[in-house]
């Protein structure tokens, strides 16, 4: 083979387009080395993915072969509403060990790359945009653009990290429809998804982040009702890691003949899964207050 394969699905809802896409890679996926396997892993399963999710709030939406659970859905939606922004290292302390970034931190900072970047740039040369904010204004204004975008690429910095972003960008437009409804439409793309250990998390966070950031807020300042309308998922490499084929066919590819769609997935507003996932909170707050006690002497 010298084509990488070019995998397109679509699905209702989050869990059934997440669990086509892995059967898809499974079926038709590519073997390809990383640059993260150990000696002794197997080799991986890769394609290319352009993903659609028609109804990114519709039931079913969680689906159960993921590693994780409801409170690790919650911490990672709280990392992308910007709860760990402070994680990330000083550029210029090479002793400081924290993130390289966080998603959030380069969608609503991008440009923070010096220990002052926030000083505009008379005074240092640096400064910092705050492209969520210019996103909402600019569909707010007209919900037709075509440039509502938002990037998190930083080539002076990430050509040369070891663990650089994998999301790229985010591109949004907006129908309306005869009732006068907004359906806000979102493109994501990544240079590389994790399909297994965490792309069902990325796809449940951003649309999360979609309705509480994005739409929420034009809803607000427009007074029009916003709802999700398609999520569209590219990933130039989508992938499951050699190390954890065995788990992935044990736990859902080896078990689809035998369980229906309904007993691998559950629904997100359910009572009890709701209440879970809101009560997590408290929990992730106290784990992000004594992680920052813990790494006071480097903020």
């Amino acid at each position: 083979m010298h084509n990488i394969p070019v995998i397109t699905v679509a699905g209702k809802t989050l869990a059934m387009a997440f669990e086509r896409a892995l059967v898809e890679l499974y079926k038709r996926g590519t073997r390809y080395k990383t640059q993260y396997d150990k000696p002794g892993d197997p080799e991986s399963l890769d394609c290319t993915l352009n993903l659609t999710i028609e109804e990114p709030e519709a039931e079913p939406m969680i689906h159960m072969a993921f590693p994780g659970g409801v409170e690790e859905l919650k911490e990672y939606v709280l990392e992308l509403k910007g709860f760990k922004d402070h994680w990330v290292r000083s550029i210029n302390d090479p002793h400081d060990t924290r993130w390289e970034y966080t998603y959030h931190g380069r969608l609503k900072k991008y440009g923070t790359w010096k220990e002052n970047g926030e000083k505009g740039p008379e005074t240092s040369g640096y400064f910092t945009i705050d492209q969520i904010e210019h996103v909402i204004n600019k569909l707010c204004e007209q919900p037709f653009t075509r440039q509502a975008q938002m990037i998190t690429w930083m080539p002076n910095l990430d050509l040369n990290c070891f663990d650089p972003p994998c999301l790229q960008s985010l591109w949004y437009r907006i129908l309306e429809d005869e009732d006068g409804v907004y359906w806000l439409n979102c493109n994501i793309r990544f240079r590389s998804n994790d399909a297994w250990g965490a792309s069902f998390m990325n796809m449940f966070g951003f649309i999360q982040f979609n309705r509480e950031i994005i739409a929420d807020a034009i809803a607000r300042r427009t007074g029009k009702e916003v709802r999700l309308g398609r999520l569209n998922w590219q990933a130039d490499s989508y992938h499951i890691y050699g190390k954890d084929i065995a788990q992935a066919t044990a736990v859902l590819f080896d078990r689809m003949d035998t369980m229906e769609f309904e007993e691998r997935t559950f629904s997100f507003s359910d009572e009890y899964i709701r209440q879970m996932y809101d009560d997590a909170e408290e929990g992730i707050l106290q784990k992000i207050r004594e992680y920052d006690a813990s790494h006071s002497s480097v903020q």
